[in-house]
């Protein structure tokens, strides 16, 4: 008998029945034949010996007693009578096909394994069975895949004299028919034909038109993964593989592909690149690929595709030139923020901004002429000429005003150096800001290991109080982050600057050693008060610079970050500036201005930090920056009650981190009395007349997609600009349909001249988005009931849904090929089930009752919860509902197809997110479609969490449990 099995397969080896050496029985591989949470439910460890592998012999689990010529297992004889184990492949087949509704596994086994020793071939066997099962449907491929598993474990335990040689015709002709059968296998399947064929080393040609195969039948993500597999990634077209998958929003699979080969690498960054150039239109690219039907292109917009581009160029580590068009608009970007800074704000000055605008525009033309043009649109002539002189912009580039103005300034220079002068300009008045208290001799520039031996003691106090600051010169990009040049001590009395560059260089030397024993010392000192603003982004760049340092924020114990407080202030509805009007204080300065009356000078902070020597300005504003915190932390513990805190402040040190790092709550807030003024609006709360949410209409721009989910929940309508639209077409949409804009930032200041008074709001960027929405609702006066909640698609803002019968939903899943799965969870939709009213109480894991509502799938289940027959004791059915949502049963001729399952008006139901689990859970729940974008969505306990989230805006309070 000829088993197929050639000279040095894996298949052969004796030892691959281990799961660290046969990636087919491995789970962490990706088959989910032999996964029990992949989707096989045939395949469990806990009660099935089929996915065993050291259960080579069915009959004792033992390879090293199997009979590899077997038909019996109890005789060991071949020519058994039993009739499932004829020589035909498909009788064979057929008779397994007949025992796999019962699950019998063990049984199925053993005569799986009596079928392969009867078979004159069974490698060619189960080609046979498998180009003849191909009509099953999808019991016949999971039976497929189960058969094709219990072959390659029963090649294993085959004598090894047993083989083919590498190369010869009988390999050739089974590996040429194995890429046959590709064609028409699922990913499962294909992982187990490609290790028992030995795929690897077949015929390249095979394989590449196996791969142009599944490319012209729309299998995008199958030909690149089977690519991926089988190396074949420098003989196929770069730009034709990953475009349908970039389409897709498959970036992940992409990066896999490209992942090894730089060549492929640099490819993939200049084709993505050429999409981001001005101009260009990805809908060009995709109706080149009519196929597709979940193309994403608004995550292919220039801003989320540069960012991509970006982080890959990082990953990858190439060079920045050769995405030319990403670099420029990144650049653009700078300049736009830095004119805001200098020509609105006025937050910059004006060394400081040519400072990096030369540095930022070098000798790009193309920048130069937008530069110019950001020039015309903030300031006049005079101030146009003023920079183009400082920034030595060519002359022929500059419009004809402008260069007759520079020839005039040119003309009054050439006359200060023939010894006349211009009439000095006024300096700045600073009376309006926070000035240090400390003489200039008290603040100290240390930047040798003497200089930090011999200030080191003061900082060291027991009992002591250090603010902590640190500086760093800006990079404006998300590229890399940045390396701290000054860290800032204050002491009562005394400021010390420690120059970070000097000190620890060279890494090791005696200034590297000394700043890390003193910070370290200091930082891990619990008896010293350590103040910051937002000191977690501090350390990390602290880090960046020392590398001995990288695990300050670690280290850091008696830490009150006073950004934490000044959040809880502003919980509290602490009264402050309004935050909307151009260059008002915000951050630090902001705390500054709300306890000691004015607020501080920002004019240095986008300066040049690795300076040396540094400007004086510069330095007076470091030491003021650090001292600060010493007077605001003075006041605040004198008087808590004043500023709305109802602890006192030295009961909050501790190990936190900043709101930044997202890791902890402000300090005290749990113990925060409720207050109706809790969320600050951002402008002066009138009474406003009440609008109930449904008819509440808003458009966000798109830097606000948390607070629009958070407002669709409570039943808001809002309209969101797409990544890369314009600011000015919210003003657009505003009048047309009489919404709200929100917005924040630099848009806000373009966007209100355009619509009524009232009619836009600048929202607070520092908050959460249940935060903001709170906001959102207590500034316009909106009532927000039960029946609101859910009443709106997250993803799309359709407010009109479907009810799917549980019953349907399988039926529509097993047409669609997403098979009935107690085990597999898959992927989910990351939104909630839209039901208005009231809710519905189920009871939870540990038996206690829970509010029930609408989850994110794959959230509130699990396996243990929702598997029945696992031995853990079936859930309790679910109360009776108080009332049916708004919303009538999907109907068979709601239906225009049902493979795909789409429905009259278009869209596409979106079964893939549904997780094979939520069938099995006990009752007759139902499901409920989105008709704008087909998103499934399901009960869970998503509600409670929702109205306890905003309880303080809801009309009545949170359901009560029963």
């Amino acid at each position: 008998m000829d088993l197929g099995v050639s000279a040095g397969d894996p298949t052969a080896d004796l030892t691959a029945g281990d799961p660290a050496g046969d990636p087919t029985c491995d789970p962490a591989v990706g088959d989910p034949t032999c996964d029990p949470a992949a989707g096989d439910p045939t395949c469990d460890p806990a009660g099935d010996p089929t996915c065993d592998p050291t259960a080579a012999d069915p009959t004792t689990g033992d390879p090293t007693t199997a009979n590899p010529t077997a038909g019996d297992p109890t005789t060991g004889d071949p020519t058994s009578d039993d009739p499932t184990a004829g020589r035909d492949p498909l009788l064979f087949l057929q008779a397994l096909q007949t025992r796999w509704p019962t699950k019998e596994l063990q049984q199925l086994r053993e005569e799986a394994w009596q079928g392969f020793a009867a078979l004159d071939d069974p490698l060619t066997g189960l080609l046979d069975m498998l180009e003849g099962g191909r009509t099953g449907g999808g019991q016949g491929r999971s039976l497929q895949a189960w058969v094709a598993c219990e072959l390659q474990r029963w090649l294993q335990a085959q004598p090894l004299s047993l083989r083919l040689a590498p190369g010869s015709p009988q390999l050739g002709q089974l590996q040429a028919r194995a890429a046959g059968v590709l064609a028409g296998s699922p990913l499962s399947l294909t992982e187990l034909l490609v290790s028992i064929f030995r795929l690897q080393d077949a015929d390249r040609s095979l394989l590449l038109d196996h791969i142009d195969r599944l490319h012209e039948r729309g299998k995008f993500k199958e030909a690149i993964l089977l690519s991926t597999k089988l190396k074949l990634q420098p003989e196929l077209d770069l730009e034709k593989m990953s475009t349908p998958l970039l389409l897709q929003n498959k970036m992940n699979l992409v990066e896999r592909y490209v992942d090894g080969f730089p060549d492929l690498q640099r490819k993939l960054l200049v084709l993505m690149d050429s999409w981001c150039q001005p101009g260009f239109d990805i809908r060009d690219v995709a109706r080149r690929f009519p196929t597709l039907t979940a193309a994403r292109l608004e995550k292919l917009s220039p801003k989320p595709l540069s960012r991509q581009v970006l982080w890959l160029l990082g990953r990858c580590g190439m060079d920045p030139a050769l995405c030319s068009n990403v670099i420029n608009q990144q650049h653009l970007g700078t300049l736009q923020y830095l004119c805001y800074k200098r020509f609105v704000e006025g937050s910059l000055s004006q060394e400081n901004w040519a400072d990096h605008v030369r540095d930022l525009v070098g000798q790009s033309e193309w920048l130069q002429d937008r530069l110019l043009q950001l020039l015309a649109s903030h300031c006049g002539v005079a101030m146009t000429a003023r920079c183009a002189l400082d920034l030595s912009l060519p002359e022929g580039r500059l419009p004809a005003t402008v260069a007759n103005e520079l020839s005039r300034l040119r003309l009054q220079e050439r006359m200060v150096q023939a010894g006349r002068s211009l009439e000095k300009p006024s300096c700045k008045d600073r009376s309006s800001y926070y000035q240090l208290p400390i003489a200039r001799e008290d603040i100290c520039f240390l930047a040798t290991w003497e200089d930090l031996a011999r200030h080191g003691p003061e900082l060291l106090q027991p009992g002591g109080v250090v603010g902590v600051d640190l500086e760093w010169r800006p990079l404006f990009q998300a590229a890399r982050r940045p390396c701290a040049s000054l860290v800032q001590l204050a002491v009562e009395g005394r400021v010390l600057l420690l120059d970070v560059p000097r000190l620890a260089q060279p890494p090791g030397g005696r200034g590297a050693q000394a700043l890390s024993q003193l910070l370290g010392q200091l930082f891990s000192d619990l008896s010293i008060t350590k103040l910051g603003y937002g000191m977690a982004g501090d350390l990390r760049s602290l880090g960046a610079s020392c590398p001995t340092l990288a695990d300050a924020e670690k280290q850091m114990r008696g830490v009150l970050d006073l950004q934490q407080v000044h959040r809880q202030m502003r919980l509290a509805g602490v009264p402050g500036p309004v935050v909307d009007a151009a260059g008002a204080p915000r951050g630090l300065s902001l705390l500054v201005q709300q306890v000691l009356g004015k607020p501080l000078d920002k004019a240095e902070q986008l300066s040049n930090w690795d300076l040396r020597p540094l400007r004086e300005e510069q330095l007076i504003y470091a030491a003021t920056d650090a001292y600060c915190l010493l007077e605001v932390y003075r006041v605040l513990c004198q008087d808590p009650a004043r500023f709305h805190l109802s602890m006192n402040l030295a009961k909050s040190l501790g190990p936190r981190r900043s709101s930044r790092s997202g890791a902890q709550e402000p300090p005290g807030r749990q113990e925060a009395p409720p207050s109706p003024q809790q969320v600050p609006a951002a402008v002066d709360e009138g009474a406003a007349p009440e609008v109930s949410a449904k008819d509440f209409h808003v458009v966000c721009d798109s830097m606000l997609q948390g607070l629009a989910r958070s407002l669709r929940c409570l039943g808001v309508d809002v309209r969101v600009l797409g990544a890369g639209e314009d600011h000015r077409r919210a003003a657009e949409i505003a009048r047309l349909e009489g919404r709200i804009i929100l917005t924040s930032g630099l848009p806000y200041h373009k966007l209100q001249a355009q619509v009524g008074a009232g009619r836009c709001l600048s929202v607070d960027c520092s908050l959460k988005a249940r935060e903001q929405a709170r906001a959102v609702l207590r500034h316009f006066n909106v009532r927000v009931t039960l029946s609101d909640v859910f009443s709106r698609c997250q993803v799309c803002n359709c407010d009109q849904y479907l009810k799917v019968s549980k019953d349907m939903m399988k039926h529509l899943m097993q047409l669609n090929g997403h098979h009935e799965d107690p085990s597999g969870m898959g992927e989910g939709a990351d939104v909630a089930l839209p039901v208005p009213g009231p809710q519905r109480v189920e009871r939870g894991v540990c038996g206690d009752r829970q509010p029930s509502s609408e989850l994110p799938a794959g959230e509130e289940t699990t396996p243990r919860e929702d598997r029945q027959g696992t031995g853990s004791a079936p859930e309790p059915a679910p109360r009776d509902c108080a009332y049916d949502p708004p919303c009538r049963w999907l109907e068979a001729s709601d239906l225009q197809t049902i493979t795909p399952a789409t429905l009259g008006n278009g869209t596409r139901l979106q079964l893939a997110g549904v997780p094979a689990g939520v069938l099995w859970r006990p009752g007759q729940w139902p499901f409920y479609c989105c008709t704008g974008c087909g998103k499934v969505f399901w009960e869970g306990s998503h509600l409670g969490r929702l109205t306890a989230h905003f309880h303080e805006v809801l009309e009545t309070p949170p359901p009560q449990l029963l």
